[in-house]
């Protein structure tokens, strides 16, 4: 007698290979049977032709302060998530030296824009080193959780307020027996930031920013001997002979995988990652589901009215008094006559007043507009000002897309860099930037949009994407135990009114500690989500269950 039984489903079994019709059964937190039928069960699940797939594996997505506090974790578990990884881009809260929590909490407030008063309520600390972190975060939740060793933490618990600074001999030795040592409690890697976007309150570099060479390649050699660990490394250097260097003799020492945050247009990371694959070498640039972005709205951290000293004198006005004066002509009238007040950032500029830029979110939810759908677009094609546009979408609640990089009117280079078989899916900052984005909802957006609904380009096949957020994922970080259905693997499992899959408009809650904000965004759709053969969630509600666990790796679960 089987625990659970999930029979007539549209199997997509996490490997890309095709769809298949058929029942599997779990035990014991397992899958123990895969076929056109399988034995009798405690529970039985007739899925009338639903997709089952592998429970999502998400591996960037910040969510180290927020275990903390909620065991549901938060948008992700909404998005059939059922395994994360955290400690991303080099920011963390371990280790820490008695006195600097703080320190570590507005790093991570100022870089990835998570409510400084939220971390500071929501966290109790009770750590110092990264193993007792672990430690105390081992605790049930929805979905198993893995965490990354941060560099901007060792470096500052090894040398204090000298962390902006180059790192002597003595500091790098140091870091690097930290570094072994946390990765043998059960780290299951390490992440650092070169990323020059990544500032603290003050406007420095995080730590660790310039490192040396050396530096680096005394961390990666903490790695040597382990039979598990992965490099996660955002960088503006991936161009640049130094700095692929010293990333080909980590990957040469060590064996070990390595991720780097990557645009499509890199050139040299992504050919670096294919000839290294002949190689039997693991360089895997880690994309999204859509170019850096992000989303503005009246109460987001982005207000692209709040230039115009006639609206900030009415911006802590409650919201639905704002959006009475948005909609009232005269009020109107007097932001078209304000001389505004422009950020002296030359980004922040740019979102504030580059309307042809903007773009507001259609109702399909694609992050895929074209530049007709632009404030400015819609001004041209209207014969309407700018700012009128722009007030309408604002008093609509409706989301203004910005992306960083330039827009070329659709993402086909995005889906092109998640089809190369070298890249790994990524970058969905589920608990992080709570005031700009909502990306904890890309397997969602991936599955819906990417497969299905696209008709600016060509759609993603269905298996491709489900093994790219499974299976694949799962991979580079050594979760080999996950991400595909067949007996032997974790019962994860995703149920899914594949037809009917949807992501719901994004909304703005305050429900984290201290009542700090953070944008949300739902779905429709999920039947059930089940981890370690567990229903943790059924129809969109929450059952009560916390089956799920602190992965650590290296076997030390």
């Amino acid at each position: 007698m089987h625990d659970l039984a999930i029979r007539n489903a549209s199997i997509v079994d996490g490997t890309g290979l095709p769809a298949f019709h058929g029942a599997v059964a779990v035990t014991d937190g397992k899958i123990t049977d895969v076929g056109d039928s399988v034995g009798k069960a405690n529970r039985e699940i007739d899925a009338s032709g639903a997709l089952l797939t592998p429970g999502f594996v998400d591996i960037h997505t910040h969510y180290d302060g927020q275990v903390c506090w909620d065991k549901q974790v938060t948008p992700s578990c909404w998005h059939g998530v059922t395994s994360v990884v955290m400690g991303n881009c080099g920011v963390g809260f371990a280790p820490v030296r008695a006195g600097d929590e703080n320190q570590l909490i507005e790093l991570m407030e100022s870089v990835e824009d998570i409510p400084g008063s939220a971390l500071n309520e929501g966290i109790t600390w009770g750590w110092e080193s990264y193993a007792e972190y672990l430690d105390i975060i081992d605790t049930p939740y929805v979905m198993d959780v893995g965490s990354q060793v941060p560099h901007v933490a060792i470096r500052r618990y090894v040398m204090g307020d000298r962390c902006y600074d180059d790192a002597s001999d003595a500091d790098i030795e140091t870091m690097a027996s930290l570094t072994r040592a946390a990765l043998q409690a059960g780290g299951l890697g390490f992440s650092t930031s070169r990323f020059y976007g990544h500032l603290d309150k003050a406007g420095n570099l995080v730590p660790g920013t310039r490192a040396a060479a050396k530096e680096m390649l005394a961390l990666g050699g903490a790695f040597k001997g382990l039979q598990h660990g992965t490099m996660e490394i955002i960088s503006d250097y991936m161009e640049d002979d130094d700095e692929l260097a010293w990333i080909e003799q980590i990957l040469r020492d060590t064996g070990r995988t390595i991720t780097i945050l990557s645009g499509p247009r890199a050139k040299r990371i992504w050919e670096l990652a294919r000839t290294l694959k002949t190689q039997g070498l693991n360089l895997r640039p880690q994309v999204g589901a859509r170019p850096a972005s992000i989303l503005m709205s009246l109460d987001g951290t982005i207000n692209p009215l709040a230039i115009y000293p006639t609206y900030k004198a009415v911006r802590n006005l409650p919201l639905d008094e704002q959006i009475a004066l948005l909609r009232d002509t005269s009020f109107r009238e007097k932001v078209k006559s304000d001389t505004p007040k422009h950020h002296r950032n030359r980004d922040a500029k740019r979102f504030t007043t580059s309307f042809a830029e903007m773009y507001p979110l259609d109702d399909m939810l694609s992050y895929e507009p074209t530049a007709a759908d632009s404030i400015q677009g819609i001004a041209d094609a209207t014969g309407r000002h700018h700012l009128d546009v722009l007030m309408d979408c604002l008093a609509d609640r409706r989301p203004i897309i910005f992306f960083f990089g330039g827009y070329p009117g659709h993402l086909q280079d995005q889906f092109d860099a998640i089809a190369r078989v070298q890249s790994v899916f990524g970058l969905s900052d589920g608990g992080a930037h709570c005031g700009v984005l909502c990306d904890a909802s890309v397997p969602t957006y991936m599955v819906s949009y990417a497969t299905r609904d696209r008709t600016v380009g060509e759609r993603l096949g269905l298996e491709y994407v489900v093994h790219k957020m499974t299976q694949d994922t799962a991979g580079v970080y050594g979760l080999a135990d996950r991400g595909v259905i067949a007996p032997g693997f974790r019962a994860d499992l995703n149920l899914i009114d594949y037809d009917s899959l949807a992501l719901q408009p994004p909304e703005m809650v305050y429900d984290l500690p201290g009542k700090g904000k953070r944008l949300i965004q739902k779905a429709t759709g999920y039947l059930a989500t089940i981890n370690h053969g567990q229903v943790t969630f059924e129809n969109g509600e929450a059952t009560g269950a916390m089956p799920g666990r602190l992965i650590r790796g290296g076997g030390n679960s």
